[in-house]
């Protein structure tokens, strides 16, 4: 089961005296970020992701509707909810809070148990937001990544490297005979098998950047942020060591007398204006080679955006 992180609030007013009586009314139940300028609040927020900010609108210097249109114009801090706080009468000010983003308005003076509801309310709802999200994007079978979540992630990875010119790698892999492997032991068996594989590949990936998915069926995939052509071969070679050390028996398979997987792997310079289809169509490429030929291997195209591909075979009898 999936275990959530403590809700974390960020407060942002300029008057001390009501910023720590926030802070004491949620520090028992979140963690508490203060800040007290405008400026200060929206590096706070891109850095710590609060779940919910309470945002004074009067502050001297950038003031808090300056703030709320800042952080709904960040793709990073778009989504977080925004309660503004303010002695101002409501009216005109709270329609503008609304129209800039904000979900929700208090009115100064505080009255602490109102408020409290409202953060929670959005604290809730945040959660319940991300829990969809969750499994929205995770294969139900194996607990990984699916393939809405691989597109997805995929296209992020390609869009940030693109802007320094870094290089992305994809690993695709599948499972070798696994029809066979059903048909012999049936769909039961079928399962635990890519259970266990979807086990051992993320087992092998060591760093939080790197993605690993359910790509379809009985093949997965491996999105390896700034990672150069050696180091993705020598990923997929870990991988294959890991799937071959489970020792799953496959009595029906023309490889090997246990389960093995085949692999095809792509490098490319990530270049703006190109998308990440290239990459996906020449790892699956060397993946089309690696069951054609030896299976039980791993293929690799190091080609960067534009260029010919550099075929290399790593066959394992």
């Amino acid at each position: 089961m999936r275990t959530e992180p403590q809700a974390r609030i960020l407060i942002v007013d300029d008057d001390l005296a009501n910023a720590e009586l926030l802070a004491q009314l949620f520090d028992h139940d979140y963690e508490v970020l203060c800040a007290s300028d405008g400026q200060k609040a929206l590096d706070l927020a891109g850095g710590a992701s609060p779940h919910v900010i309470l945002l004074d609108v009067m502050m001297p210097g950038i003031d808090g509707f300056e703030v709320c249109s800042r952080l709904k114009a960040d793709h990073h801090t778009a989504g977080i909810p925004v309660i503004l706080m303010t002695g101002m009468d409501r009216g005109d000010a709270e329609t503008r809070g609304l129209q800039l983003g904000a979900v929700d308005y208090v009115s100064k003076p505080l009255d602490p148990q109102v408020v409290e509801r409202r953060v929670r309310n959005q604290v809730e709802l945040v959660r319940a937001r991300d829990r969809l999200t969750h499994l929205a994007s995770t294969d139900g079978l194996t607990g990984i990544g699916n393939r809405r979540h691989f597109d997805e992630s995929l296209a992020r990875e390609y869009a940030r490297l693109a802007r320094t010119g870094s290089e992305l790698s994809l690993v695709l892999l599948d499972i070798d005979h696994f029809k066979a492997f059903n048909d012999h032991y049936g769909h039961l068996r079928g399962d635990e098998c890519l259970r266990a594989v979807a086990h051992a590949l993320v087992g092998t990936l060591y760093r939080g950047g790197d993605t690993a998915a359910r790509y379809g069926g009985e093949e997965f995939a491996c999105i390896l942020p700034d990672t150069t052509s050696e180091g993705a071969q020598a990923t997929a070679e870990r991988i294959r060591n890991a799937i071959a050390a489970l020792r799953i028996p496959h009595a029906r398979s023309a490889t090997a007398p246990y389960v093995t997987a085949s692999f095809g792997v792509a490098t490319e310079r990530c270049v703006p204006g190109r998308s990440e289809r290239g990459l996906v169509a020449r790892a699956d490429e060397q993946l089309y080679l690696a069951k054609a030929s030896n299976r039980n291997s791993i293929r690799a195209s190091d080609g960067g955006a534009g260029e010919a591909p550099a075929r290399r075979n790593y066959g394992h009898h």
